[in-house]
């Protein structure tokens, strides 16, 4: 179940931000960019703050400039967590059985088949906390060319063990969700799958969420979350393009 790591920090969302434009894609509306004329895709799952964060488009926009086309599917159709906080009254809970990731993972394909249909050649995906549990699912039926999971929530072993192409696993040194324990039963899992290339990592003194959900402005935050995103595009471009 999630925990307190999962929600904390959220966003401020805003529906316009990014380089790039919304439109439908699989029947989710989508933050798309990048050249539509790029034979290769990446997929962008978000965690359950939804597709208007501004870092996750951000990312997008900076996985785009490698000649990528970049699609960030509003999985949760706008109906967005929202923390007590922030007035939200629904139960994390409460709010994952009206969004399961396995409902996510349905939708993914969607878009993916729409994706093909237009053209693109090769797929990855990419996905954050919740989104991860989507990527896993979309890697263990080869939907995808590779996946990267970043801080992933609910990826269990036997997940790990159906994995059929490239994943990178990139996880925090605190996360309650994938703490570093689990992420290296992961490593084992994959290591012992000489066909299943793997790059497995665990950033230091970084908490779940820290891709994501980090200030801008805060330098210290800043680093660790670009060295991740630099590892997540390394990845994808050697395993996709």
């Amino acid at each position: 179940m999630a925990g307190p790591q999962c929600c904390s920090n959220p966003p401020t969302l805003d529906p316009s931000c990014g380089a790039g434009h919304v439109e439908k894609l699989g029947g989710f509306k989508s933050y798309v960019t990048g050249s539509p004329n790029s034979k290769f895709a990446i997929l962008l799952a978000s965690d359950i703050f939804g597709y208007e964060a501004p870092n996750l488009r951000k990312l997008a926009d900076n996985v785009a400039g490698a000649g990528f086309f970049v699609v960030v599917p509003d999985f949760h159709r706008g109906d967005y967590y929202v923390t007590e906080d922030c007035g939200g009254h629904r139960p994390i809970g409460v709010w994952l059985q009206d969004h399961g990731t396995d409902k996510g993972f349905e939708d993914a394909k969607l878009v993916i088949e729409d994706l093909k249909s237009k053209g693109v050649k090769a797929i990855g995906a990419a996905g954050f906390c919740w989104g991860a549990k989507v990527v896993v699912g979309l890697s263990k039926f080869k939907l995808i060319q590779a996946g990267v999971l970043l801080h992933p929530s609910f990826v269990t072993l036997d997940d790990i063990k159906e994995v059929k192409v490239p994943i990178a696993i990139l996880g925090a040194e605190i996360d309650q969700l994938s703490p570093p324990e689990l992420v290296k039963q992961f490593q084992e899992i994959l290591s012992s799958k000489s066909e299943i290339k793997c790059l497995v990592k665990i950033f230091p003194k970084v908490v779940h969420g820290w891709t994501m959900r980090y200030d801008d402005q805060d330098e210290a935050a800043c680093k660790p979350a670009e060295e991740a995103h630099q590892n997540m595009l390394e990845w994808l471009v050697e395993h996709v393009k």
